[in-house]
């Protein structure tokens, strides 16, 4: 649901700041076997299928849940794709690593780098795929001795329920218990419990790296970085037994707490049922995610989501697709599906990729010739058509208090950015992008990359030694040869010919910034 239903344009760009996704998905190694599940290698108990049933209604309501299904499907089916690519195997590097283990993107991306879209030049990533719906599990960031990081966690939804780092708890020394929905256990007091809606989750730490010779500095950090299983962490506390809370209460049968307090009963898919695919760790997973057919895609999302609490909010659609044979415990494969139901599914996505598409391409806020995502990042509540929408253009988008990126692809006449042209971009005194951190300009070409240049220079901002002018303004000059004098410091190369885009990035943006009441200036022809 991406390629052949999908036209990418440039209102992907706007997101392109919180694109971690290709720190994760540019992985290489052997295919993991097609019998991968996704918690418990433990077989399921067989149940026998039973044909869906479906409540009366017109063929233009059936078409219209099916275009929802799809579009509320699609982030926990794109994540957890994503998830597996990344944990597949049991070697590690280039941040890929197994369940509960750090993987680490040590160095930036290269020109030569596969599927480095919008390569970060600010940052190193370490993703922690992480599983507690067996055990918690301790997660520790050392101190970063004033270095700036964050590291936002989200569900398998791709909601972001917590963020870790100066903005939130501080620049020292971090130790937190990731606890899945129902775990009922204590923890030290020195220790902060994060619950997570989800029994699969992602937590990424963004790591500020300053220029190619400070990455050893940041490796360091990242190496520093331990996730133990609550079993194996010297400071565990005795847990109650199976079927029993803290307070030694029986609980219900397979019971568990969903988010929100929702009560949610998960129930296993037969071992027959389970999705057979072969993962491919070389595609990225939304190219993947494009290729399946409604059966792949309805199958895994149904594994998925029986394990993964939905939020309580979402009880509404789930009734919703109850109406068409979709049960949100996976009880029911695709082939028992009512016939009409799965020709409508099939049938319905190409227009479901039209919604998200159509969602992309409205995001953000257009000022000045920048467009920017002010709301409806991070979180989202039950607008399941903008969560989609992000998640298609950039798994694992952060909320806009840790990181804002503004785009611009045209000048100050309308006209789009060309390497054949020379830009200034002139900020006021009083202009200066509003941030607690840093910020950063980078340029991208047609194809979201970056160009080799003469200075192997890709990206410039606050932590530069830029000159500024007398009366505290700055000049960014952006063009292919470079400027004579003083004004090679604020130097920003552009490709000899063909399009390119700027993407300003600012990292724990103050309050003007966040409201939106500050915007970048526009660009210029020189």
């Amino acid at each position: 649901m991406r390629e052949s239903i999908f036209s990418r344009t440039w209102a992907a760009a706007v997101l392109a700041g919180a694109f971690s996704l290709s720190a994760i998905t540019a992985v290489h190694g052997q295919q993991p076997t097609p019998s991968l599940r996704l918690v418990s290698e433990t077989p399921a108990p067989s149940a026998q299928p039973q044909i869906a049933p479906v409540a009366p209604m017109s063929a233009q309501e059936l078409r219209e849940i099916s275009i929802d299904a799809y579009v509320y499907a699609y982030p926990l089916v794109l994540q957890e794709v994503t998830r597996r690519i990344a944990t597949s195997g049991s070697a590690t590097g280039d941040g890929r690593a197994p369940v509960n283990q750090f993987g680490h993107k040590i160095a930036f991306p290269s020109a030569d780098t596969p599927h480095a879209a919008w390569p970060n030049f600010d940052l190193l990533y370490s993703n922690l795929w992480f599983d507690v719906s067996r055990e918690p599990i301790f997660v520790r960031i050392p101190d970063t001795g004033g270095r700036y990081y964050f590291a936002p966690i989200f569900d398998a939804w791709t909601d972001q329920f917590a963020s870790l780092g100066p903005r939130t708890t501080g620049g020292g020394e971090q130790q937190v218990l990731i606890v899945g929905p129902q775990w009922q256990g204590q923890a030290p007091a020195n220790v902060t419990v994060l619950r997570s809606p989800t029994n699969v989750g992602w937590l990424s730490v963004r790591i500020q790296a300053n220029a190619r010779d400070d990455i050893a500095a940041v490796n360091q950090l990242q190496s520093s970085l331990t996730a133990t299983p609550y079993s194996q962490w010297a400071g565990a506390q005795p847990q109650p037994a199976p079927g029993f809370d803290a307070q030694g209460r029986r609980l219900p049968p397979n019971a568990m707490q969903g988010h929100g307090g929702a009560a949610w009963t998960p129930q296993p898919l037969p071992p027959a049922q389970q999705p057979q695919p072969v993962w491919d760790t070389k595609t990225p997973a939304a190219e993947q995610v494009a290729r399946m057919d409604a059966n792949t895609f309805f199958t895994i999302f149904a594994e998925a989501a029986r394990i993964n609490p939905p939020h309580a909010n979402d009880y509404p659609m789930l009734e919703r697709l109850r109406r068409i044979g979709l049960d949100p415990h996976g009880t029911v494969p695709f082939a028992n599906l009512n016939p009409q139901v799965q020709e409508s599914l099939a049938l319905s996505a190409p227009l479901a990729g039209e919604r998200i598409h159509t969602a992309v391409s409205r995001a953000g806020v257009n000022a000045n010739g920048w467009r920017t995502v002010l709301h409806g990042i991070g979180t989202y509540g039950t607008d399941y058509t903008q969560r989609a929408a992000i998640a298609y253009a950039g798994l694992g988008a952060n909320t806009v208090d840790d990181a804002l990126y503004p785009v611009a692809h045209v000048d100050s006449d309308g006209e789009m950015l060309r390497g054949d042209e020379d830009y200034v971009l002139h900020f006021k005194k009083d202009e200066l992008p509003p941030v607690n951190a840093f910020w950063s300009l980078n340029l991208y070409n047609a194809e979201n990359g970056y160009t080799r240049n003469e200075a192997n220079r890709h990206s410039i901002g606050s932590r530069d030694a830029l000159r500024y002018n007398p009366d505290g303004s700055l000049t960014i000059y952006i063009s292919h040869d470079a400027p004579r004098g003083e004004r090679r410091a604020n130097w920003l190369p552009s490709p000899k010919e063909g399009a390119f885009s700027l993407n300003l990035r600012l990292y724990w943006p103050r309050a003007e910034a966040v409201d939106g009441k500050w915007v970048p200036p526009v660009v210029r022809r020189d």
